[in-house]
């Protein structure tokens, strides 16, 4: 069935079109600028049309899973079923899920059957055509549980994984270079007094005979697999030479400005949290989002925590660090204003970038031929207000 979308701002790779974008089977077949007078055109009202967002790495599938410490939701269908709406309302089109392959911290240690679980709803969600969103693995390998190599094994025999990243999370090193920055999160999730110095003192111990087999037999496991390798809280160069050896292509969330520097140089594409940009900084003492994209040195956005984050960190960056009141984000902005980037450019952050990143060439961009994925929005001040999201043609919000 043919869809005629017109009267819309259509964001296309270089500028935005005022004209309509015309869908059938799945697929775009035209972009017009212009606005049809056929019947049975649908008025967009000016709202902006951009590719549907592709979210390589969110970590909110667990907290539907567990929405409160110690607290299991008995349903997991309904908790991925929610995960997925939540994606699809955020202009989310392809998500990689991040599921934990293994445990960094006491509470989290003790939830090993739900990894299995939140595998396999997952991969049945999709394979029974339950999710609105396309949905896909990104298994977060942490490096210091001794289980790691077992739990990956598990997950390759559950599904497909598309996506993976290695992560150290010892306590004095990368994200939590700074134990104190540590200290103060554990104390924002309840911990406190000597609890908190046990905790730090647990992880220490456990990571130091884990880590470097670890990273070694991933490095194996991965090797010649297709499977989209990520090094994960670059903070020196020399995170990033080991990045490049074990066959890294993308630095996820660096933490410092040096280390964004040193993937550069090394041929490796970065990813930035997106709520790092929204909230103006890092929740742990790492380096600045918007400072990275000021340098040249933010390659695409990922939402982390935080779904909704996405779309309003792509156009937060079409703003000069500190402006607020702007309508309209292709309006001008001052000359010399640090890390505005233009609306095409910003978006292909959340779009076009992360599909070349992880090989999708059917997604991404607003171009004949491509997959109908697009996320329709409006601005209540700085607010994206999404308005419609569609996948493949169809519409899922």
């Amino acid at each position: 069935m043919e869809t005629i979308l017109t009267n819309a701002r259509l964001v296309v790779t270089d500028r935005v079109v005022e004209g309509t974008l015309v869908h059938e089977d799945g697929v775009i077949r035209a972009l017009d600028e212009g606005r049809s007078q056929l019947p049975a055109a649908v008025d967009c009202e000016g709202a902006f049309i951009a590719p549907g967002l592709i979210d390589l790495h969110t970590d909110a599938l667990e907290g539907h899973f567990v929405p409160r410490p110690k607290v299991i939701w008995p349903d997991a269908r309904a908790a991925a079923l929610a995960h997925d709406a939540q994606m699809a309302a955020s202009g989310i089109t392809t998500v990689y899920d991040a599921i934990c392959a293994g445990a960094f911290d006491q509470a989290k240690a003790d939830r090993r059957a739900l990894y299995e679980v939140m595998l396999e709803t997952v991969h049945q969600g999709g394979a029974r055509g339950m999710f609105r969103v396309d949905h896909r693995l990104h298994l977060r390998c942490e490096l210091t549980d001794p289980n790691l190599p077992e739990l990956v094994e598990i997950a390759h025999d559950r599904a497909a994984v598309h996506l993976a990243s290695l992560m150290d999370h010892t306590p004095g090193t990368r994200q939590w270079r700074n134990v104190e920055h540590l200290k103060v999160y554990l104390t924002g999730i309840g911990k406190g007094g000597d609890d908190i110095d046990r905790e730090v003192a647990w992880r220490i111990e456990r990571a130091r005979d884990a880590v470097a087999g670890n990273h070694a037999r991933m490095v194996a496991a991965f090797a010649g697999s297709g499977i989209v390798l990520a090094s994960h809280d670059d903070t020196t160069p020399s995170h990033v030479e080991e990045a490049v050896a074990a066959g890294c292509t993308i630095s996820e969330f660096p933490t410092t400005i040096d280390a964004a520097r040193a993937a550069r140089g090394a041929g490796l594409a970065t990813i930035g949290g997106a709520p790092n940009v929204v909230r103006g900084g890092s929740h742990s003492g790492g380096a600045s989002m918007r400072e990275l994209a000021g340098e040249g040195l933010l390659d695409a956005l990922a939402s982390d925590y935080v779904p909704a984050s996405l779309l309003q960190a792509a156009l937060a960056l079409t703003r000069p660090a500190g402006a607020d009141g702007q309508a309209e984000p292709d309006a001008a902005t001052e000359p010399d204003a640090p890390a505005a980037l233009d609306l095409p450019a910003a978006l292909a952050l959340v779009s076009a970038v992360p599909a070349r990143l992880a090989g999708l060439d059917d997604r991404g961009r607003l171009e004949k031929g491509l997959r109908a994925d697009l996320v329709a929005f409006r601005l209540v001040d700085d607010t994206p207000l999404v308005r419609e999201v569609t996948r493949g043609g169809r519409r899922v919000f």
